[in-house]
């Protein structure tokens, strides 16, 4: 094999050829379209999926421009705005462009060429410069004369098996392209999930800020009366005082975050600089189902755009790898043209020719062994990273399912102790109007209720997107994420 490998193309050539006067050429007629139904259909794909996610997929082309007034927005809404307009899959679908067109080169190669071209040539030639000078009655110069060739021509490589395993090599490129296009629309949804939810969570906590702020004002407002109905110190209402003021700042900085979170999802969604808008849906809160181990890997790995795009490459290496060996092999050209020539239009006559070349790769300076060698590299790389890609996928799903047992966990401890906090400051404040505490245990019951307020909202974060992370682990987020979370 080595032999043979090494020793491609300085090409002994057999051919034929025939050219003559005749009429109208007939015999070249049916191989114009040999290899259209042969190579009929195939389509492919490119792209890698790294660890750290690409700055685009945060990006959009914005349309439009801010309306008055605020508009609604669920999370299907921006998970659509965000396959639409999202610079990441945009981008992605013009990857996918190149891929295509890359293919249709690989087969350019393999389809016929035909060609038409006119000539018209008038000329003057010194005899005696060619050495036919010095015959009697030969002048040394002829012409001018001229020469009318109106001609058409036509070419295909019959039988290469190099051309036909690079373009079945860029359909599979192809392949993989489209794939690595689902996979950044399934990514695109998770982020804009991920986005969604943080909003939802942004809006809880202002909505948590504000009713402690109402419950600062109104026991401030019991200190002040408690203070002039000579119940209560001075240092209590000193001590609210300060309690409001904390919580008056704390909305003011909840909002702020709010703000620059709603800005960040509609930077990624597309929606215009500066419009306003509301979350119509909320936090799920069901009980979550967790899908058994076996089964999610199963349904991953038939699923997920990314390990289908793994497999595709593969398969492109290998058409790579026999693409190098068919160097080797020899192929078959035909060359045919028919035309009229003469002296002008009027007195032309028809020719053709018919050539077919059969070249056979003798030694080529070891080109194809080095071929074989690079694709068997790249070959064996696609094989391993498609086996760590199956090792990562159980590993997303592993994690996912114990982010959300976790989560599920915390809300439920999160949810006792918001109870526990009520009660806590309820009792702390009628022992204060009762004026058998002073209002530090107030001041305590208010510190415990945020502080139970935001590990709940934040169990109820981490438990919607554990749950968004395994529709992503599992490859189903562009189908499963929007009937999930969908007017919860």
């Amino acid at each position: 094999m080595d032999k043979i490998q090494n020793q491609p193309r300085r090409g002994v050539h057999f051919r034929f050829d025939m050219e003559r006067n005749c009429g109208p050429m007939k015999v070249l007629a049916g191989s114009l379209i040999l290899l259209f139904v042969f190579f009929a259909g195939t389509a492919q794909a490119q792209q890698t999926r790294g660890g750290n996610v690409s700055p685009t997929l945060f990006g959009s082309v914005t349309q439009g421009t801010p309306t008055s007034g605020v508009i609604p927005l669920s999370i299907s809404d921006a998970i659509d705005r965000a396959l639409k307009y999202n610079l990441g899959v945009i981008v992605s679908e013009q990857e996918s462009q190149v891929s295509r067109a890359s293919r249709l080169r690989a087969l350019s190669d393999l389809l016929p060429k035909v060609s038409a071209g006119v000539t018209e040539t008038v000329q003057q030639t010194n005899l005696a410069a060619f050495g036919f000078g010095g015959f009697p009655g030969t002048p040394p110069v002829v012409g001018p004369f001229s020469v009318f060739d109106a001609r058409a021509r036509y070419s295909h490589s019959v039988f290469d098996f190099r051309l036909l395993h690079d373009f079945r090599a860029a359909a599979e490129k192809l392949h993989a392209s489209n794939y690595s296009q689902q996979d950044v629309r399934e990514l695109v949804v998770f982020i804009a999930t991920n986005l969604y939810l943080e909003t939802v969570a942004g809006s809880t906590r202002v909505e948590a800020a504000r009713a402690q702020l109402n419950t600062a004002q109104a026991v401030y407002d019991r200190a002040t009366n408690l203070k002039d109905s000579g119940i209560a110190a001075g240092i209590d209402v000193l001590r609210a005082q300060v309690q409001l003021q904390a919580q008056r700042q704390r909305v003011l900085a909840m909002e702020n975050e709010l703000a620059k979170q709603k800005l960040n999802l509609a930077r990624s969604i597309g929606l215009p600089q500066g419009q306003e808008f509301t979350q119509t849906d909320r936090f799920a809160t069901a009980p979550p189902v967790l899908p058994k181990l076996e089964e999610a890997l199963t349904t991953a790995l038939d699923a997920r755009p990314d390990y289908r795009r793994a497999s595709a490459l593969i398969r492109s290496a290998e058409e790579a790898r026999k693409s190098a060996i068919g160097r080797s092999m020899p192929s078959l050209q035909v060359n045919a043209d028919y035309g009229d020539i003469g002296r002008n239009p009027a007195f032309s006559h028809g020719t053709m020719t018919l050539q077919g070349t059969v070249s056979i790769p003798i030694y080529n300076g070891g080109r194809t062994r080095a071929e074989l060698l690079e694709s068997e590299a790249v070959l064996e790389q696609r094989r391993v990273e498609a086996a760590n890609l199956r090792d990562r996928i159980e590993f997303e799903i592993r994690t996912a399912n114990l982010d959300i047992q976790s989560a599920a966990e915390q809300v439920r401890v999160a949810q006792a102790a918001m109870d526990l906090a009520k009660q806590q400051l309820l009792q702390a404040q009628d022992r204060f109007a009762a004026g058998v505490a002073t209002s530090l245990e107030i001041v305590q019951g208010q510190e415990a209720i945020v502080t139970a307020d935001e590990n709940y909202i934040s169990g109820l974060y981490s438990l919607n997107l554990a749950q968004a992370a395994l529709a992503r682990a599992v490859g189903s987020a562009e189908k499963t994420i929007k009937t999930s979370f969908g007017g919860k």
